[in-house]
């Protein structure tokens, strides 16, 4: 699966099952300006979320209208990867945890 134009799911990284929903799309803050996308993650039966907040689009920068949102597994996978190697504990309670990616989920 290339393009999931779904708004959660779950995927499965190495061996272990997460599921994932979008929390927020791309948004204008008056403070900060554009803000990146949200997707909040989840392993199985565990009980602390890992956000990922992604940077704006290049093209709501340059003033272009908001195009589709496209988000793929191997994003969602590089993301999780990040989070886990940041210091993510989805075992630990807690509030979520927000780590902050490259477009690419790295």
């Amino acid at each position: 699966m290339s393009k999931n134009l779904s708004t959660s799911g779950t995927i499965d990284v190495d061996g272990t099952t997460y599921d994932w929903r979008l929390e927020s799309e791309p948004q204008w803050s008056d403070d900060d300006g554009w803000k990146g996308m949200v997707l909040a993650l989840l392993e199985k039966d565990c009980q602390r979320e890992a956000m990922l907040e992604f940077p704006a689009p290049k093209r709501l920068l340059k003033g272009l209208p908001r195009g589709r949102l496209q988000i793929d597994d191997p994003t969602i996978s590089r993301g999780i990867r990040a989070a886990l190697g940041a210091g993510w504990e989805p075992m630990s309670r807690g509030k979520p945890v927000v780590f902050v990616v490259d477009a690419e989920g790295n």
